[in-house]
């Protein structure tokens, strides 16, 4: 495999493993419900840094990864800001921002963006996917990085987005679209749900004989003849007398007695002229889930200037200049997500994300959940903001227009126009329900239906909470004894346990404590164990040593099961008064791992 070189990758390469730990701290009065880790984040802080906070809670874990990252176009002002121990890279702090200008722009961004992709890497759970908007920028780039972090065998698709209605007119090549970049952290593992045929390829259907069950599209009748039986091989004769015979190498997909059957029941479509080759009909209300295609019209998944209306209907202004549409986000949850899906995006920008996660489980009643991370000062103003709004509801009075069908018409879709009507039907036996009526109106060779509903005075509220948290200080474990850095018992907790198990456990189970022993959690090989109080009196007495009777405490809180994989008890602290032959002669299954030097990988390879 060809591997994806820039200035900088050497100091970068790893960089995401010397990124210190800061643990989250939540922010009541910004959250709207009772604050808590395990819940909707939206975290205030370099994604960076979050990305590494996030670790010990939500490794492997996060079900879906969606981002929006700079596109580089060179006039978006972004800076490179990773304290990188490398002059060169020193030097790129004091040439922000990254302008169009900038001859190592492409580098820079592969530099920011190469320490974030290897941590959200570890957070993608193994049936999990990432995808990532870009345009034609850097999309080769990030092929090349994604290629070389996740596999490129874990490449899933590069969908297409008709993010324009029109085409740049001041452009000879006007850039209509761009791309949704889709990745697997185990490819084998991964399953991409379906859409409804009603999402999906609407247009096929119509209802050209006036069949009383509906709109219909016809399918093939023929199948390979693989392992054929004689009853599919027979001559099919049409209404008006052309006889049809399988071609070389196929049969019919039916016996002959279902095909009598179902010609019995007008199933069969020979065309209008009553000679083509038989079809099958397939009923559009009898049609199953339909596969995802990779190009996403703007009628399906909507369009930036629609994205821009929809902020500035919640925020009342313009406040941001690129905004992906719900839409397009909620098209991606539909098929990446289940009800209880962890949805992570850290570059939160407008909260998009959030907002299609509600919507998502306002719609299916679902419990996922959100994380939103997002580094600018408009965290609070804007990003957690919006999604107040979505979950309070906002006031808005007037018409709430939503677009279900945007088409260019031309001389075939007048001659198809019973197609056209079918499909219009459909929508508006699919969504009328959720507005006051269906505008449907043709405006400079454009057919434009929309859904239209009067809203008096308050837009109704998805419902839901958050908790806003923003990043503390470094935890230093070699400077705790000084004190000058001491975390709390539950960050510096989740921290040791992540580590010395590469498992996820995410609060201090205080009910289960022994002592001045703080039970952390059961991994695949330990029961875990914290003797730690954020004072450095307590770190320095008697107390906080790890003694022979406590050892017995222990043990007998958590008796070892007989076998193989009975499971010993990993003690952190910062001292012991008790030596580890005494504790295997008395049989106690404890080790002890000392603070603050203790932050090795005991179950790591």
């Amino acid at each position: 495999m060809s591997e994806l070189n820039f200035k900088g990758k050497e100091f970068v390469y790893n960089h995401h493993l010397s990124v210190p730990h800061r643990p989250l701290v939540p922010v009541a009065d910004k959250s709207i419900g009772a604050t808590r880790l395990d819940g909707n984040l939206i975290v205030q802080g370099d994604n960076l840094h979050a990305l590494k906070s996030l670790l010990p809670m939500y490794a492997n874990q996060v079900d879906c990864i969606f981002i929006d990252p700079p596109y580089n176009t060179g006039n978006e002002g972004w800076r490179y800001n990773d304290n990188v121990n490398s002059p060169m890279m020193q030097a790129w702090l004091q040439a922000n921002p990254v302008g169009i200008e900038d001859g190592l722009r492409h580098d820079k961004w592969c530099a920011m963006m190469w320490p974030r992709l290897r941590l959200l890497h570890e957070l993608l759970g193994e049936a999990g996917s990432i995808w990532i908007t870009l345009d034609d920028n850097e999309i080769h780039r990030a092929r090349g990085m994604l290629d070389s972090i996740f596999g490129e065998h874990n490449f899933v698709a590069t969908c297409i987005w008709q993010k324009r209605t029109s085409p740049d007119a001041r452009k000879n090549l006007g850039a209509a679209h761009d791309y949704v970049l889709v990745y697997a952290k185990n490819k084998p593992l991964l399953y991409l749900n379906k859409l409804p045929m009603s999402e999906m390829r609407v247009e096929d259907f119509t209802n050209t004989d006036k069949d009383p069950k509906g709109s219909w599209a016809s399918v093939d009748l023929s199948a390979q003849e693989g392992h054929a039986t004689k009853d599919q091989f027979y001559t099919i004769v049409a209404p008006n007398g052309k006889q049809h015979k399988p071609a070389e190498g196929r049969c019919w997909g039916l016996i002959e007695s279902t095909y009598k059957s179902l010609f019995d029941e007008g199933r069969i479509w020979f065309g209008v002229d009553g000679n083509a080759k038989p079809r099958l009909k397939q009923y559009f209300e009898e049609s199953g889930d339909s596969t995802v295609w990779t190009w996403w019209p703007n009628s399906e998944v909507s369009h930036t200037q629609e994205a821009k209306k929809e902020v500035l209907e919640i925020m009342g202004s313009e406040v941001f200049e690129t905004p992906k549409p719900s839409k397009l986000l909620e098209r991606i949850f539909s098929i990446a997500t289940n009800k209880t899906s962890i949805v992570l995006d850290s570059f939160a920008g407008s909260g998009t994300t959030a907002h299609a996660v509600l919507d998502a489980n306002k719609k299916d009643a679902g419990n996922r959940k959100f994380i939103l991370v997002e580094c600018e000062d408009y965290a609070d103003t804007l990003t957690a903001e919006r999604v107040r709004r979505v979950i309070k509801g906002y006031k808005f009075k007037g018409t709430q227009r939503e677009e279900l069908l945007r088409k260019s018409l031309n001389f075939t879709d007048l001659k198809r126009s019973d197609k056209l009507l079918d499909q219009i039907a459909s929508i508006e036996n699919l969504d009328a329900h959720r507005f006051d009526k269906i505008d449907k109106t043709v405006k400079n060779g454009e057919l434009l239906v929309e859904g239209v509903k009067a809203i008096k005075e308050q837009k109704e509220g998805l419902g839901g909470s958050f908790t806003y948290c923003t990043l503390g200080d470094t935890i230093v474990i070699d400077r705790m004894l000084t004190g000058e850095s001491l975390p709390s018992a539950e960050a510096l907790g989740a921290l040791l346990f992540h580590m010395a198990t590469n498992e996820v456990k995410p609060v201090i189970k205080k009910a289960q404590s022994v002592g001045v022993a703080s039970y952390l959690g059961e991994s695949a090989s330990f029961h875990v164990w914290l003797i730690y109080q954020p004072t450095l009196d307590f770190l320095t007495s008697r107390e906080a040593a790890l003694t022979l009777s406590l050892a017995r405490a222990l043990t007998a809180a958590k008796p070892a099961k007989a076998g193989a994989n009975a499971k010993r008890h990993l003690v952190f602290a910062p001292a012991k008064f008790v030596s580890q032959k005494l504790l295997d002669e008395e049989k106690l299954p404890v080790e002890y791992a000392p603070l603050p030097w203790a932050l090795y990988r005991v179950e790591r390879s």
